[in-house]
């Protein structure tokens, strides 16, 4: 084994080994369920899996264009103009990118300076201040109220300063299941009107919603879309998280600058992949069908762990369901998911960790993104508990 003799200044000194690794190593380690980390346990579509092995039998195995196939960025714009009449030019505002957080980073370094204050609202995703602090931006928290996870715009505005570069969004939301409103949207376009502040949507789950509810994209609304970068990721609408294969949209101006850190980071994605989701994409039931079916999985979980001492925090989208143990423990959520994992053999991700200065409102996040069967047995344990 080897060791720097030197020394280093670290860039992100308060990071360590992320909550999602220790918690899926520990259910691994303890043979437990994990219900932690967030990936399907069941199968990818055969036919999609038969699309790559298609393209790469004909040889499409070497780099392709460094903003995406065209193919793929026009079956794109197509869905976006029919899904929320917005309107993107496939060859100037449509880039493929290798996942959901390479689109974040990327977009943070292309836009993001020293100094520069980004707004984002905890509970959040964790990769998200790391990449401001890494450009030397700053962090500027909100946080969500604690009983819905709502936005107090009354808040925000406060914060806005001329320091103020970025807002950054997630609908639905990761980790607590909530969803941003038309409302929500109309109080962001006053308080960013006439401003140079650019958003950031995270809208990696917006296939992943419930109960009829219409996906708040921020491209719906010409005068969020012409600021935004719009995030997604292929990974979670078709449970092929392992592919690190997504895309972003955005006005040329911005994406101009997107694609020259883009080209310099990753340069372009995967390609017989890429092949394969232009020609899966063009049956719309590939993507639309997806709600219900997450939906009869949560539901499945709900059914399941109705009889147990945990109190349920409404789900609205994505495929985690929030649990209140308040009436079970006094125990940091941390301590208890960590005891439910050796103990119970379930595990789950404490949500504290998705805040700047840990907060304890006694709530673990379970994934319920796996075969009926595994939440059914999660549901007998935690009713158990």
């Amino acid at each position: 084994m080897y060791k720097f003799p030197g020394s280093v200044h670290s860039k992100l000194p308060k990071v360590g080994t992320t909550i999602f690794t220790v918690m899926s190593k520990l259910a691994v380690d303890q043979g437990a369920i994990n219900l932690s980390q967030g990936f399907p346990d069941f199968p990818v579509s055969p036919h999609l899996v038969d699309l790559v092995y298609k393209h790469m039998r004909e040889g499409r195995n070497q780099y392709p264009p460094m903003a995406g196939i065209p193919r793929l960025r026009e079956v794109i714009s197509a869905k976006q103009e029919s899904l929320y009449s917005a309107q993107y030019d496939p060859e100037t505002e449509v880039t493929i990118t290798a996942g959901g957080t390479q689109a974040i980073f990327t977009a943070i370094q292309a836009t993001i300076g020293e100094g520069d204050e980004v707004i984002l609202f905890t509970p959040a995703y964790d990769c998200y201040a790391p990449a401001i602090e890494l450009v030397g931006g700053k962090p500027v928290y909100v946080q969500l109220n604690s009983d819905d996870y709502s936005i107090d715009w009354r808040q925000v505005k406060k914060l806005i300063s001329r320091h103020t570069k970025m807002i950054m969004l997630n609908t639905p939301h990761n980790p607590t299941g909530a969803t941003l409103t038309s409302k929500d949207m109309k109080e962001l376009i006053k308080i960013t009107k006439g401003s140079d502040i650019i958003i950031m949507s995270d809208e990696v789950y917006e296939h992943i919603i419930f109960d009829g509810q219409e996906h708040q994209s921020v491209s719906r609304y010409k005068e969020l879309a012409e600021r935004s970068f719009v995030v997604y990721s292929f990974g979670k609408t078709f449970h092929v998280t392992g592919w690190k294969t997504g895309y972003v949209l955005a006005p040329s101006n911005l994406m101009a600058e997107f694609r020259k850190v883009h080209q310099f980071n990753v340069f372009t994605a995967n390609a017989p992949i890429q092949y394969a989701l232009a020609e899966y994409m063009i049956n719309s039931d590939n993507y639309m069908s997806v709600a219900a079916e997450y939906q009869r999985k949560r539901d499945v979980f709900l059914s399941a762990v109705e009889g147990s001492r945990f109190k349920v925090k409404p789900s609205k989208g994505t495929y985690f369901q929030l649990l209140d143990y308040s009436t079970i423990s006094d125990e940091a959520d941390t301590e208890l998911a960590k005891r439910l994992t050796i103990e119970h053999k379930i595990a789950s991700i404490p949500v504290s960790v998705f805040y700047h200065n840990p907060v304890q409102n006694n709530v673990l996040r379970f994934c319920f993104a796996k075969e009926e069967e595994t939440l059914l047995r999660a549901g007998e344990i935690i009713s158990s508990i």
